[in-house]
């Protein structure tokens, strides 16, 4: 533990669903210590979104779905009713005893409870509070609860997914995981990672404001500049790209493989290797601006070129051609494939249901200090006990009455 990087911070963690538990577990991944509070006998919501669920020893499902196994890896669940005086007041003891505290309450709720930040700062200066809410602290909007799929559809993200603007049956598409939830919460994590560093050399916390909607229009990225610099707004093309030609899917004989050809001395390799080195000498194709030019006329091309060969034909030859090339695999197929196997994509971690349970690693590789796996996703109050003595040097009996009285 002492060598992970975030050795020796804790994480007060009032956070569920998706957007705070993917922060704070990337923050766990790194060493923090996560104490992770939930509801006595309801705990995350998410741990309820199933089917599937893990197993028992018999077969049986348990209270804990594979979604919520997705974002609570290395953390330490306490159960706390905040609704109680006494509830709030041990709150306020483990804050004390934290560097960090994250919350996705909707705006001002915790200010019922003296958990908001303007209350906090003054107690706990150097606190480091993240909030993460739908639509931020401001604004109009600040009012309202915030899903994933509100922040992609205001954001704009959806107007620019799903089969091509004009194409039969053609309608906005949601991304198919929650990416505006993800990407908040790695927005989040750099965040407080910078606020920390802020408090290393001047001793302040500060208060971090976290939305989904913002997050969304920052990762608009190229389509968002596209339409600022132009002032043409962006439509839906399907699978092609905005602004290189071709790069996209292909059908070939036995499926469908992508193609990815970032340069003209790429696009080049393609079509000598698919015997049409003609199509790179042509004006209408030799560059990439006239390839967008004249998109639909060279995907068209190219598709009756494609559809010729298997997928490992082009898969394997392209990729020795030097070209980025790939087939199109189903979730399976993706934990099947080599590389991902060797960069060690999946984790097996030993459960609290006495099972084995399966995990997506950490992407991040460090050469010194690359993240580790000390805890498999908790079940609901699983480490109350542990967390209560080893923070506040509670004893048995008065862990007991806290729990007689409802506290945790």
């Amino acid at each position: 533990m002492s060598d992970l990087p975030l050795s020796g911070i804790r994480i007060f963690d009032l956070t569920r669903i998706l957007a705070g538990p993917s922060c704070t577990q990337l923050l766990g991944d790194l060493g923090a210590d996560v104490i992770k509070i939930e509801r006595a006998g309801a705990g995350d919501d998410t741990r309820k979104w199933g089917p599937p669920y893990v197993k028992d020893a018999a077969g049986n499902d348990t209270a804990e779905s594979a979604y919520y196994l997705s974002a609570n890896r290395n953390k330490r669940s306490l159960t706390l009713d905040l609704s109680k005086r006494e509830g709030q007041a041990l709150a306020k003891r483990l804050i004390a005893k934290s560097d960090v505290m994250a919350e996705n309450f909707k705006v001002g709720d915790l200010a019922k409870f003296g958990l908001d930040y303007p209350a906090l700062a003054k107690e706990f200066p150097a606190l480091v509070y993240c909030s993460i809410t739908g639509f931020g602290q401001t604004g109009p909007y600040a009012p309202r609860a915030g899903y994933d799929m509100l922040a992609q559809a205001l954001g704009g993200i959806m107007s620019i997914t799903g089969p091509a603007q004009g194409a039969p049956g053609s309608q906005p598409h949601k991304v198919g995981v929650g990416i505006a939830d993800i990407m908040t919460g790695m927005y989040a994590a750099v965040s407080i990672l910078a606020a920390l560093r802020h408090r290393e050399r001047t001793g302040e916390g500060q208060h971090i404001d976290m939305a989904l909607l913002d997050t969304q229009v920052s990762w608009l990225a190229n389509e968002g500049l596209n339409y600022l610099v132009s002032g043409k707004t962006p439509v839906r093309q399907g699978n092609a790209h905005p602004n290189i030609v071709p790069y996209e899917v292909f059908a070939c004989a036995d499926g469908f493989v992508i193609l990815a050809v970032g340069n003209d001395g790429q696009f080049a390799k393609l079509c000598a290797f698919a015997g049409a080195a003609e199509l790179a000498a042509d004006p209408k194709y030799a560059t990439n601006p006239a390839r967008v030019a004249n998109r639909a006329e060279l995907v068209a091309l190219l598709n009756k070129i494609t559809a010729r060969k298997p997928q490992a034909h082009w898969v394997e030859g392209l990729a020795t051609a030097g070209v980025p090339c790939s087939p199109v695999n189903d979730i399976g197929q993706v934990f099947d494939d080599p590389q991902v196997q060797a960069r060690g994509m999946r984790i097996d971690m030993p459960h609290a249901s006495g099972q084995t349970v399966p995990l997506i690693a950490s992407p991040i590789k460090m050469s010194k200090t690359p993240p580790a796996y000390r805890r498999a996703p908790p079940v609901c109050g699983q480490h109350t006990e542990e967390v209560l003595g080893e923070i506040l040097g509670m004893g048995r009996a008065e862990i007991a009455k806290l729990r007689d009285d409802g506290i945790v």
